[in-house]
């Protein structure tokens, strides 16, 4: 099939100098969002794209089956809130979960907010609750056409009535209230200029904490810490179990924070200016989350001196560092990933333990083991509990289940857990039986073995034939655990396809060392480890070359572009959502200067090299092989006009790239496309009428370009 695909046009005169070495930057016009030149673009290119999409023989069917397939009840965790109980509850295909509220667990529920009537589309979603100490005020967030911009706003849990105030320019933020009910604790950039809707590309920098009291203007609000020094700071924060204390968290990347604390338990009024603080943590070494506390002694999870991570006591009254405590000590082997209190003397803590959640209930006082709760092979991904009360709520997914709440009483002596509720029964006309997850562990390049997921049919014949959808992420200490999917199903089901999660190192599967051996000068073992995913299910038969499409988002869209420019003729297609795609300008747009500590700055002439290497946009190249006819697999580009995390400018540099050096190639039969949708976000608060939009463009790209015959 033949691509008339847009021209765009380049501009070799603009050209970097990095260290000595000249770079052109033909499509620097790109990065403007607003120009007319690049919204034609847009529009040129979503006009080929779309067409393609919507030709797909079983378009319909596939998005007859993911409305089927979604629309069935998912719930949250409840969580206690003074006397009365609140969860999420979606009956199905509703664009936004809806909260709601109960007196107790066996009574009748009602809606307490509904975001589902703040918009017609679905596109303001509220993505952050906070009750006061007393459990008669929410704060909340809202979020429009999915970018990381928010407003708080306040609600009167009795009336139901908001309060009049909304707080602007909030993102990336903490919701804290003070113990006296009186006001939040929340983090805005004050300084930013233009406009801040998720479309601009300016870089947010001087993030500010105040503390703002209830009913009353945004204007009067009190500044109570700021880092004038450090503009890139994102500042972390939480009040202490005990109310005392303002702990303060400040990062500059995506790894590594400080620690701060200030007393504010004696603050009738609350602050009136800037907290005085006291730093416990000097350096950028390490991470460190709060937990809870006993009086003055705090416990943290930390990664200090321990790759796994371990808990550490530190007494604010001497907290010097060699005066901390283990609690928890490090497992040689399992991560720990997160801890809560629960009941007044209980941790609950979670481990991965080879990609898969253990949970375990601690004693406070000595870190003792009380018990490990029985879990089948997935993840917990969901946790409620409070110091006040007895209840313990978490919730447990895996590739073939799509939830179940388990609820434990934390004041008996014997915990159990109790299933609360099944939501898999729901599912229809998918037998979860006749599919089966193995997990595998296949060698890298370097010999390292590397852990992968597969799910499949049992009855799969491994010849060759099956399609697979290989996905992966590789970065920022993110760890792949395993979790439910109507899209994976529906792949699964209808294309008879298997699919595979590929835990690569640069994740957090197995801790900071294996975070720390995907990242800065590593990062091509992630990609080397992707490609080796790949070498080895199709030598182990369970498909073929043609038949594998690899996906990822984000970073994980950095993966997928990284290793079609690298190994093209491995691959039958690629989808990449929202990539990182030019590693040379990425720290110049909105918050991409925080990843420098994933990827390097292309302004350091020792991480330079290693980025142009393997940034997508700068290695697209003819795949020419003599005697053998290569292309590039079909690749379809996913971003949105509003994702204000990783800016579209990436996806359009990156196709403009890809068409202007392949579309007179002879070979290249395969489409190189991109869709950019809008009033949408990098991913998070997306309606549910845009997800199964979304989805059925993957799954109809993927059987299109592979020419798959689909089973209805």
């Amino acid at each position: 099939m033949a691509f008339n695909y847009p021209v765009a046009r380049r501009d070799e005169s603009v050209v970097d100098d990095f260290h000595g070495t000249k770079v052109t930057d033909p499509y620097r016009w790109l990065e403007d969002p607003e120009s007319a030149e690049c919204k034609e673009f847009v529009e040129k290119q979503n006009a080929i794209t779309q067409p393609y999409l919507e030709n797909f023989n079983y378009r319909e069917e596939i998005k007859s089956r993911l409305t089927q397939l979604t629309n069935f009840p998912r719930y949250s965790c409840p969580s206690r809130h003074g006397d009365r109980y609140y969860f999420y509850n979606n009956s199905g295909l509703q664009n936004q979960n809806v909260l709601y509220v109960q007196d107790d667990l066996h009574g009748e529920a009602s809606v307490f907010f509904d975001p589902n009537e703040l918009s017609e589309d679905g596109t303001v979603a509220l993505t952050d609750t906070e009750f006061s100490e007393d459990g008669k005020t929410m704060s909340y967030c809202l979020s429009k056409s999915g970018s990381d911009w928010n407003t708080i706003h306040f609600r009167d849990a009795e009336t139901g009535r908001d309060y009049p105030e909304v707080l602007e320019n909030v993102k990336f933020s903490p919701m804290l209230w003070s113990h006296d009910n009186k006001g939040i604790f929340y983090a805005i950039y004050p300084e930013q200029q233009g406009k801040a809707d998720g479309s601009e590309t300016d870089s947010t920098l001087y993030q500010k904490l105040y503390y703002h009291r209830l009913n009353t203007p945004q204007s009067e609000d009190v500044l109570v810490a700021e880092f004038p020094d450090e503009p890139r700071f994102r500042i972390g924060a939480c009040v202490s179990d005990c109310g005392n204390y303002l702990i303060i968290l400040p990062a500059k990347e995506c790894k590594d924070n400080l620690v701060y604390f200030a007393e504010i338990g004696s603050l009738p009024d609350g602050p009136q200016g800037l907290l005085p603080l006291t730093q416990i943590v000097h350096k950028l070494d390490s991470d460190y989350k709060y937990v809870t506390n006993v009086g003055s002694k705090c416990i943290f999870r930390t990664n200090k001196d321990a790759p796994n991570y371990r808990l550490v006591t530190i007494d604010l009254e001497n907290p010097n560092m060699d005066q901390w405590r283990t609690l928890v000590a490090e497992h040689p082997k399992d991560v720990l990933d997160w801890a809560v209190l629960s009941n007044k003397d209980k941790l609950v803590v979670r481990y991965i333990h080879d990609v898969t959640s253990l949970l375990q209930i601690r004693d406070l006082a000595t870190g003792n083991l009380i018990t490990q709760l029985p879990l089948d092979l997935g993840t917990v991904y969901n946790v409620s509990a409070n110091r006040k009360y007895p209840e313990l709520f978490f919730s447990f997914s895996s590739f073939l289940t799509p939830g179940v709440i388990y609820m434990c009483d934390m004041s008996k002596p014997i915990i159990e857990p109790v299933v609360r509720s099944y939501f898999e029964k729901n599912l229809k006309d998918f037998d979860a039986s006749s599919y089966m997850t193995e997990q595998v562990f296949f060698s890298s390049k370097d010999g390292t073995k590397v852990p992968m997921f597969i799910v499949r049919k049992k009855d799969l014949k491994k010849d060759g034939s099956s399609p697979c959808l290989l996905y992966g992420y590789g970065g920022f200490n993110v760890s792949l655990t395993p979790c439910f999917s109507v899209m994976r199903l529906v792949f699964m089901q209808h294309f008879d396809g298997v699919f595979v999660y590929a835990n690569i190192r640069g994740g957090g599967e197995y801790g900071e060392s294996w975070h720390n051996a995907g990242r800065l000068l590593n990062k091509q073992n992630g990609l080397d480890d992707f490609q080796a995913a790949a070498e080895y299910l199709i030598s182990e038969g369970y498909t073929s070359s043609p038949r594998l499409t690899i996906q990822g988002g984000s970073n994980g869209g950095l993966l997928v572009a990284a290793c079609i420019n690298q190994r093209p003729e491995l691959f039958g297609a690629a989808i990449a959502e929202v990539g990182v795609l030019d590693l040379l300008r990425f720290h110049k747009f909105t918050i991409g200067h925080a990843w420098v500590s994933d990827y390097g700055s292309p302004d350091d002439p020792d991480h330079f090299p290693n980025l142009l290497a393997i940034s997508p946009l700068h290695n697209v190249k003819l795949p020419l092989e003599e005697d053998v006819p290569r292309q590039y697999p079909a690749t379809l580009l996913l971003t949105a006009d509003h994702d204000d995390r990783v800016v579209p400018l990436h996806s359009l540099k990156f196709i403009a790239q890809l068409q202007h050096t392949l579309r007179n190639h002879p070979d290249q039969t395969n489409p190189l496309l991109i869709k950019v949708e809008t009033k949408a976000g990098h991913g998070g608060g997306k309606p549910t009428t845009k997800w199964i939009e979304e989805h059925t463009d993957v799954l109809s790209f993927i059987g299109r370009s592979l020419n798959i015959q689909c089973v209805f």
